[in-house]
């Protein structure tokens, strides 16, 4: 019986596995698209609410966003929002055909601003959806002509 139960863990992983890299994949290839589509078609409707996000190592995420003045906005689902912990980092973003720096920092102290961005950058979110599930609001600040701050 033992040995059963013990072939039955390993098959259960080999399939968990499995699933987890075919996910991997899949996520890959369709942010490869998205990526694709943003820029070929700048002025679309998947460009109208998707940026490309390219962080400082270079890794690459199409990201819903909110653009208002010298600010860009995004929520992230994920766990990479800690990547923008405390001193956060720089980015850039392609945005509707431009290309824009600024400097990404994940916002966990104000719950009245991260309602108020949420509520134009996610408007479609379920009211009863808990806000430790709405994900992490990141604010960065734009640099250059835009936005002067640095």
């Amino acid at each position: 019986m033992q040995k059963v139960i013990g072939w039955f863990l390993v098959g259960l992983l080999v399939i968990v596995l499995g699933a987890a890299g075919y996910l991997a994949l899949t996520r890959e290839a369709t942010n490869a698209r998205v990526a694709e589509d943003i820029r070929q078609d700048p002025e679309g409707a998947r460009a109208a609410k998707t940026m490309l996000l390219t962080m400082a190592d270079g890794r690459m995420y199409p990201v819903n966003y909110l653009h208002e003045g010298n600010k860009v906005f995004m929520g992230i689902d994920g766990r990479w929002w800690r990547d923008f912990v405390g001193e956060g980092q720089p980015v850039s973003m392609f945005i509707k055909g431009e290309t824009y720096e600024g400097h990404a920092v994940t916002k966990l102290d104000d719950q009245d601003y991260i309602k108020d961005i949420f509520s134009r950058l996610r408007p479609t979110v379920p009211k009863w959806l808990p806000d430790a599930l709405n994900g992490k609001l990141v604010v960065i600040t734009l640099k250059g002509p835009a936005g002067e701050s640095g």
